[in-house]
């Protein structure tokens, strides 16, 4: 019906009345009425702003439609059909595009949008590589753009990136939940679990932008895995202090270590940080070195931190205590913190079949998911330990201090940003190029 509509519009248009055909030239009645039907019908071109309120603004239904006069009938095209029916169509389309781009306030570049190229593990550099995992590696010197568009592309990171986004948002529901039940400002019992709820936020969500952002180069790769390392020490600085204030035997309170637990806290997370920064500098050449250096790094603070739990759970284990529900989740904790240490120290169960599960059941992705179980059941055994000792605590022991708690927090923060500033500053200079001249070499 369409086309034709558009021979009869070409066939008797004014441009054609003086041709030389015998049936144009004579009959006056079919011109008249071709040039009626051009004087009726309309082109109009989809997108078309119709006004405000109900049935109304931009309409994408129809890309073509033929409208009649009032009276007349309307006929339409029920799919998008790109094509020129009179003269001056084309640049009709094209302004009402525009205009349409315009309106919805869409770059011009947002047309022409295009998942980033995937590579194997031969077609980028060295750094990049992960052990067992041979494909869905992003360009080494993507664009912030094309790093957050991977992040909703299949790719070997994908599953690391969400893993972690997703958590911070329940932790930041949790943590909103506990805004409007506890008073955070004027109760300082409430101190250390403040400290402990913002890194708990923290943590993952730095690690999720470490995951994005990590292919833009190889000096932007470190940099975003040290402010992961740097997070998850201050998380361990966090442990220190609730376990400090809530988590302590009863024989421990107001002893030595009860008094130098966050002291020693913020000497682990020191500790971590340095060593985990450092290990990026000889994973080339030592790649077995660096691996048992990161590992190191985060299991010293981790037995530091839970040395209060094992003898709490001991102490039960040989009848001095008795089980509660803070105990519980503090062993499905342990039990998941050390299945996460098995988990990034074994790289399985990639390294038994390389290639199997570089897009989904890599150890970086298990490990992610049971390290944030595992941060649950922590806070759940927190939150229990909190409540249920309250009054024991505050009758037996002073209450948290403001420099003890926020103030341990922000000098934290400090030192570890100043170790990150040093290691980033010590990185080699490659030249700019010579990633990309690597792709096309292999």
């Amino acid at each position: 019906m369409l086309v034709r509509a558009a021979e009869v519009i070409s066939r008797f248009s004014p441009d054609n009345c003086n041709s030389s055909d015998p049936k144009l030239a004579t009959s006056h009645l079919q011109l008249a009425r071709a040039n009626d039907l051009i004087d009726q019908i309309k082109l109009k071109v989809f997108p078309v702003w119709r006004g405000a309120g109900e049935g109304h603004g931009w309409g994408w239904a129809q890309c073509v439609r033929w409208e009649a006069r009032e009276g007349g009938l309307s006929r339409g095209l029920e799919c998008p059909l790109w094509c020129v029916l009179c003269r001056g169509g084309k640049e009709r389309l094209k302004q009402a595009c525009q205009r349409g781009r315009g309106v919805l306030c869409l770059p011009a570049d947002m047309l022409s949008l295009r998942l980033p190229q995937l590579f194997d593990i031969h077609q980028v550099p060295k750094v990049f590589r992960e052990d067992g995992i041979m494909s869905g590696y992003r360009h080494p010197r993507s664009s912030a753009l094309d790093c957050i568009l991977s992040s909703f592309q299949m790719t070997n990171e994908t599953v690391n990136i969400w893993t972690h986004f997703l958590p911070t948002w329940y932790f930041l529901w949790r943590f909103s939940m506990l805004c409007s039940s506890l008073d955070f400002l004027m109760d300082s019992y409430t101190w250390p679990l403040l400290v402990y709820m913002l890194l708990i936020c923290l943590y993952p969500f730095t690690s999720s932008c470490a995951h994005v952002f990590s292919t833009m180069s190889a000096e932007a790769r470190h940099i975003c895995y040290f402010f992961d390392y740097g997070a998850l020490s201050l998380y361990s600085l966090g442990c220190a202090i609730t376990y400090g204030s809530y988590a302590m035997p009863d024989y421990w309170i107001n002893s030595w270590l009860h008094q130098h637990f966050v002291t020693i806290g913020v000497g682990n997370s020191l500790f971590c940080t340095s060593m985990s920064c450092y290990s990026r500098f000889v994973e080339l050449q030592f790649p077995h070195k660096s691996k048992i250096l990161r590992t190191a790094a985060f299991v010293a603070p981790f037995l530091f931190d839970s040395f209060p739990l094992f003898y709490r759970l001991l102490s039960c284990c040989w009848g001095s205590c008795s089980p509660s529900e803070a105990l519980a989740s503090h062993s499905y904790h342990l039990f998941f913190a050390f299945l996460t240490c098995f988990l990034f120290a074994s790289h399985l169960p990639e390294r038994l079949a390389p290639g199997r599960f570089d897009y989904i059941g890599h150890s970086h992705q298990l490990f992610h998911v049971c390290a944030v179980v595992g941060t649950h059941f922590q806070m759940e055994a927190v939150l229990t330990d909190m409540a249920s000792r309250k009054d024991w605590l505050t009758s037996h022991s002073s209450l948290p201090s403001f420099p003890g708690t926020m103030g341990v927090l922000v000098l934290g923060v400090l030192l570890n940003l100043g170790i990150i500033g040093i290691f980033s500053a010590g990185l080699p200079q490659t030249p700019r190029q010579s990633t990309s001249a690597h792709l096309h070499q292999e």
